[in-house]
């Protein structure tokens, strides 16, 4: 009866669950705003030096609450190549976690992926206190001396002041490999766009598909506050090299009204500069209330509705680089199975929503 309480502290009964103590000594450490680091996914980084998703003095005024979001990381990556048999990182975060239903790890970690463009594999995630704003973890060690390809993606949702890379002191460095081609894929959404609520940074959809599709990714998603506003349209237009434009932001438009007036404007916009970068409208995915609520059900396809016909009366007008796909087939027959709190998805759904959009994105690229 003494013990009854003692079994919720894992962390005496597993060692495997406990923070290892990094060896500072052990590394030399590096700034991945110098070469031969490359940042992906941060479109303004090379002007402002920051790991910010959207300018931080824009030539449209910005809604306070996306400026704030758009300090999250979320699609930002670091990349190069070592021959490190030791990997460690640094981080000081803008906040500590505090989200119920997204792990620490998805929030404020970030997490390692080994190999070439179409063949890289996972291998560890940040181990932390999460109470803490600041950490230092070990991601790899005692590995073979031989040149392998890293992609340290960043957390999803918190902002990162500094980050350090770590590695044994005879490692060597070198550029990561190139893309198909400099041009990007911007995608802008919601909090499922943003990455909520995957327990790991590389498990957001975004960045599964950056590992089968070689391009950058800029994820734009700004969590509850993707809306269609004709400010970020014009925002967006201004990167370069575009190669596609994603639009997932039904979840978050206030009305269908609302949605009938911001999509055909928001696409407007982006023509004006890019009138032959293709777009692809994706609506949104389905809901476990749909099952219980008419209701949403009802509305969630009028919203569709009106997407598809945007798409359709466009291409009737001689847009024919624009296209629809309809998100409520991405989480497939057991939907219900695949999101955190019936909105946001687990890893699960994120890697169903890229099974079903990777063939869609590489077919529109070709």
């Amino acid at each position: 009866m003494n013990n009854q309480h003692q079994s919720g502290d894992v962390l005496k009964l597993d060692s495997n669950m406990r923070i290892p103590q990094p060896d500072d000594q052990l590394f030399k450490w590096y700034s991945p705003l110098e070469q031969p680091f490359y940042l992906a996914g941060f479109g303004w980084q090379r002007e402002q030096q920051l790991y910010r998703r959207l300018p931080e003095n824009p030539t449209w005024i910005l809604p306070e609450a996306v400026d704030n979001l758009a300090n999250c990381t979320a699609g930002g990556q670091i990349r190069f190549i070592t021959n490190a048999v030791s990997l460690s990182i640094k981080v000081k975060l803008f906040s500590a976690a505090n989200m119920y239903h997204m792990p620490a790890t998805g929030q404020c970690g970030f997490d390692c992926y080994i190999g070439e463009p179409g063949e890289q594999f996972y291998c560890s995630t940040t181990r932390y206190d999460s109470k803490q704003t600041e950490y230092e973890s070990v991601m790899f060690t005692d590995m073979d001396r031989i040149n392998r390809s890293i992609t340290l993606n960043f957390p999803l949702y918190q902002g990162v002041q500094e980050v350090w890379i770590g590695l044994d002191p005879s490692a060597q460095i070198a550029s990561p490999p190139a893309y198909d081609n400099s041009d990007k894929i911007i995608m802008y959404g919601t909090s499922i766009t943003q990455g909520g609520c995957a327990t790991r940074p590389g498990m957001a959809y975004p960045n599964i598909l950056s590992r089968r599709i070689n391009r950058e990714f800029l994820n734009l998603g700004f969590s509850g506050n993707g809306k269609g506003e004709p400010e970020l349209a014009h925002i967006l237009a201004e990167i370069p090299d575009p190669a596609c434009l994603v639009l997932d932001y039904e979840a978050n438009c206030v009305s269908t009204e609302s949605l009938q007036t911001t999509l055909p404007e928001f696409i407007r916009i982006y023509r004006n500069k890019h009138p032959h970068t293709p777009i692809l409208v994706i609506s949104c995915i389905t809901y476990a209330k749909e099952r219980y609520n008419e209701a949403l059900r009802l509305e969630k396809e009028d919203r569709k509705r009106v997407q598809l016909s945007t798409v359709e009366q466009l291409r009737e007008n001689g847009d024919a680089n624009i296209y629809f796909y309809d998100g409520s087939t991405l989480l497939g027959e057991d939907a219900h199975e695949c999101t955190v709190d019936g909105v946001h998805p687990t890893d699960l759904g994120f890697m169903r929503m890229a099974d079903g959009l990777t063939p869609v994105l590489m077919k529109i690229l070709e």
